[in-house]
């Protein structure tokens, strides 16, 4: 793979660093943020998002987005892509993705993750630690599946909506776009665009 850089400095970032290294073959070439990372990852600074044009041109030709707001990774990568950076998916070795799975460009599978037959992951996508998304599934872009979540068969989550730590839902629920689910829900009904819902079972949150 040629040279990757990390879009991030935060904790999410972190994680990223020490998955390629697990992966191994990346050459990660340093590290993009508002200001350097708080922990010592072994990458050099590289600078701010103002610099991936100049970072473009003296070749590093991939991008890791490694930010954990949806929103705004949903943005980075918009940017990084006009910028000319290719977006490689991200698959923990200790993850699994089914033959019949697809997964959009930046799309991340951390460890312990199950993403089941016939899902469908979009660009951008967090698949985090130990989350499981059974079969059929349809994952909107730069949505995030928390630790440990548990989605059934023929779900539907919306672009850049979380899915909270923990939280179950039940088969063939949609869920809609910029939504947020709580940590520990259980859904079991479908949940309209920019909805905040908790609970057991989920109910609308103020």
């Amino acid at each position: 793979m040629p040279p990757c850089l990390i879009m991030g400095t935060g904790g999410h970032a972190a994680v990223l660093v020490e998955a390629l290294r697990t992966v191994g073959g990346v050459a990660l070439a340093g590290m993009v943020g508002p200001a350097p990372p708080g922990r010592d990852l072994g990458l050099r600074y590289l600078g701010d998002e103002a610099d991936l044009d100049r970072l473009r041109a003296e070749g590093i030709t991939g991008a890791f987005v490694a930010v954990g707001d949806n929103a705004a990774r949903q943005r980075l990568g918009d940017r990084l892509t006009a910028a000319g950076f290719a977006l490689p998916v991200l698959v923990h070795p200790a993850a699994y993705v089914a033959a019949s799975a697809s997964l959009g460009e930046g799309a991340v599978v951390l460890i312990r993750a199950v993403v089941g037959t016939a899902s469908r992951v979009g660009r951008l996508c967090i698949i985090n630690s130990g989350a499981v998304v059974d079969h059929d599934n349809a994952i909107g872009e730069a949505a995030h599946i928390a630790p440990g979540c548990a989605l059934a068969g023929d779900v539907t989550v919306g672009a850049r909506t979380l899915v909270g730590v923990g939280s179950a839902v039940s088969p063939g629920i949609s869920i809609g776009r910029d939504a947020i689910v709580g940590a520990g829900a259980a859904v079991v009904r479908d949940v309209p665009d920019g909805a905040r819902v908790g609970g057991v079972p989920a109910r609308a949150l103020r």
